[in-house]
């Protein structure tokens, strides 16, 4: 299995709380599911499809790396935790907006190189059908 499809896997929740709505036995056990809903940044499109706000990439010992699912342009992941709150370019790595030392933005280079692949996948994924910034195209 390609890295980025367990990555993929692994992003989107829509399957797995669909499975705990339909499996739910009791009303805590729905109660569990509103709040996970409600606490996890997710909204219903006017379809009435059940999208998140953001996808956590990953996550790593406060390392977080996000996208979100109705952004502006460009094409677009944040990284935050510890000293590093900055957003970059899918694209190209360009370093968009925000707070990253210069040897931690070096790293975040030499890492998007190697992933960014990955980075595409899960921008792409999470597109919503109407989202105003389109999925990024090799």
């Amino acid at each position: 299995m390609h890295v980025c499809s367990k990555v993929r896997r692994q992003m989107n929740p829509y399957e797995e709380i669909e499975n705990k709505v339909k499996n739910a036995a009791s009303l805590e056990d729905s109660a569990e599911i509103l709040e996970i809903l409600l606490s996890g940044g997710f909204s219903v499109w006017e379809d009435g499809s059940l999208y998140n706000i953001k996808q956590l990439v990953a996550r790593v010992n406060g390392l977080r790396i996000e996208v979100f699912s109705n952004e502006h342009p460009p094409p677009h992941f944040h990284i935050s935790g510890g000293d590093i709150d900055a957003t970059f370019s899918i694209v190209d790595c360009e370093h968009l907006e925000g707070k990253i030392g210069r040897r931690e933005k070096a790293l975040v280079e030499w890492w998007y190189q190697r992933s960014r692949q990955c980075l595409i996948d899960a921008w792409n994924n999470s597109r919503p059908s109407d989202c105003t910034v389109g999925s990024v195209v090799e």
